[in-house]
């Protein structure tokens, strides 16, 4: 199922393109043009519609930003048309309109179905729409974790699955082992940190203080100190309630309310409120009583003694000298308690990291062992995988005039001692698994296979790149294949074959190509011309559909340099001729 088709972009100031439009087919489209004029302004309009980096200094030179707007069909239910929808962007009947500005101040902004967006969410949509592939591409399918990736992309869930277990695992080893270490060199830390939490408790508990005790002996220690004060004042307060006996002559308070409350009440049926204020006066009198016998109590329980006034400044100096130490400023004793508990659970966790450690190793060694079965288990799906995938590589590369050329994988693992056991030997392993994954390229019987690294040719990279993708697009399809002279270092025959796999690969997707090969631009199902006028800037009608007589006439200009050479214009139309039997 095709996801979406680009039908046309329309770019205004950036680079030498003043404004035009570029009008794409849904099948095989080809963009070409004299060397400087603007080809690749193509495929750098589509890497910013698809959240592609935006460089202020592709701005055209005097414009305030250049803007980049894109029309793609997508039909409903397709997961780009999810996506964006999710984003608040409106399709308008299955049309998805997209632009990117960049202002000459290096400002960028996207919007998607009308609604402003995050760059990012381009870059998500790029994933489902549209493959890119240039000269860089070339250049990244030498490094071998591009191969590897490439070789898993082609496995599907075969290495999928095993690799998101494997990937779940190594996190985890790679978290156990950092404890650990941090556990083991941090030995001696944690040692002299232990020490002092147990100096620290062993002090507290010599004393074994009480919650508020501080409080209590302050206030024991303050009466004590007073004791006499205190005894002798409470003394005459209850002779001055009660009376002293040894002064019968003398007057005191009870006496006295006691004889005004007996007045009152021989008259008090006379007034309710006199018998309301005799009420009150009885009330006084008990008050009286009451108060009288606690201070005679008081005095009796007072107790004066020096050495228990020591004993309570003994004490709170021990207190103090906590509170000093453990304590917190103005939080007294409690502070002290809390110290010692959130202590003593630290010290349970810096006692208990020999368990921690026989834990942790136990654990790490679990975890490689495990790492070593799903490490295997990759390498058998990667082997597996690497001859189909090696296998339908050749076969393509027989269809791009390399019949003899031969492709494999080398499938390889490092070895470390310190490493995972795979295939009996202690082997290095990565993120990914301990498999270092090789492309390998025969270009002829009897030649070696090589890294494609140090033996292919520019042509040859180029079209096992190509050769890669078709396999992916009958595995692993994406709706738009952007190729950006894909064909460099190729010439003759081998042009010739990679322009009829490009059709065949359109048959099923939306192919762009910019090229400089005729040979391939003649099997395009519609060619784009793009020209500067005499100011050196592409302007609206530069980028041109090119149908009968202008076609023949820039394929001559591409195979010979000059329109009108019969010579030419032969051979431009035996391409047609080639391509259209073809198709």
């Amino acid at each position: 199922m095709v996801w979406g088709v680009l039908e046309e972009m329309r770019i205004r100031s950036l680079g030498v393109i003043d404004d035009a439009v570029v009008e794409l087919s849904p099948g095989f489209t080809a963009v070409t043009g004299e060397t400087g004029a603007g080809k690749t302004m193509v495929v750098t309009s589509l890497g910013l519609l698809l959240g592609g980096r935006a460089d202020p200094a592709l701005v055209r030179i005097g414009a305030a930003s250049a803007v980049v707007e894109g029309r793609i069909s997508v039909p409903a239910g397709a997961p780009a048309a999810l996506r964006a929808e999710e984003a608040g962007a409106e399709l308008d009947e299955g049309v998805l309109l997209v632009s990117r500005t960049i202002s000459a101040e290096g400002r960028s902004r996207a919007h998607l179905g009308g609604r402003s967006v995050p760059v990012g969410l381009l870059a998500e949509l790029a994933d489902e729409l549209v493959a890119v592939h240039g000269q860089t591409d070339q250049q990244g399918l030498l490094k071998p974790a591009r191969q590897r990736g490439a070789l898993d992309r082609y496995a599907g869930d075969a290495v999928a699955v095993p690799l998101a277990a494997y990937g779940e695992a190594y996190k985890r080893l790679r978290a156990v082992t950092a404890e650990l270490e941090e556990i083991t060199t941090r030995a001696r830390e944690r040692a002299q940190e232990a020490d002092l939490l147990r100096f620290g408790l062993a002090e507290i508990e010599a004393v074994t203080p009480r919650a508020g005790e501080d409080v209590e002996l302050a206030a024991e220690a303050e009466r004590l100190g007073h004791a006499e004060a205190l005894a002798s004042a409470a003394a005459l307060a209850h002779g001055a309630l009660a009376g002293n006996p040894e002064d019968p002559e003398a007057v005191d308070a009870t006496t006295l309310v006691a004889g005004a409350g007996r007045a009152l009440e021989a008259v008090r049926s006379h007034d309710a409120a006199l018998a309301s204020l005799a009420d009150r006066m009885g009330e006084i009198s008990i008050l009286l009583g009451d108060v009288a016998g606690e201070l005679a109590g008081y005095a009796d329980d007072l107790d004066a003694d020096p050495l228990r006034l020591a004993a309570v400044e003994e004490r709170r100096a021990a207190l103090t000298q906590l509170t000093r130490k453990y304590g917190r400023a103005g939080e007294g004793m409690a502070s002290v308690l809390a110290w010692a508990e959130e202590s003593a659970a630290r010290l349970g966790e810096l006692d208990g990291d020999d368990d921690r450690v026989e834990e942790l190793t136990a654990e790490r060694d679990r975890l490689r062992d495990e790492l070593s079965v799903l490490a295997q288990g990759l390498t058998d799906a990667r082997t597996e995988t690497a001859d189909r995938f090696a296998g339908a590589v050749t076969a393509e590369l027989a269809s791009l005039a390399m019949p003899h050329a031969r492709v494999s994988f080398d499938i390889s693992q490092t070895e470390d001692p310190e490493g995972v056991e795979v295939g009996g030997r202690r082997v290095a392993y990565g993120p990914s698994g301990a498999d270092e994954v090789e492309l390998l390229l025969a270009p002829h019987p009897g030649a070696p296979p090589r890294p494609i690294a140090k033996g292919a040719s520019g042509g040859e990279l180029s079209r096992v790149m190509l050769a890669v993708e078709v396999v992916f697009a009958g595995t692993d399809p994406v709706p738009t294949y952007l190729f950006d002279e894909v064909d460099a270092g190729v010439g003759g025959k081998a042009a010739v074959e990679i322009g009829r796999r490009l059709a065949k690969l359109a048959k099923t997707a939306q192919v762009v190509v910019v090229t400089h090969l005729p040979q391939v631009a003649a099997f395009a199902d519609r060619q784009l011309l793009v020209e500067k006028t005499n100011d050196g800037s592409v302007t609206r009608s530069g980028v041109t559909v090119l149908e009968g007589e202008e076609r023949v006439r820039e394929l001559s200009r591409m195979l010979a340099g000059q329109e009108d050479s019969e010579t030419a214009r032969a051979h431009a139309e035996e391409l047609l001729a080639t391509a259209r039997a073809d198709g």
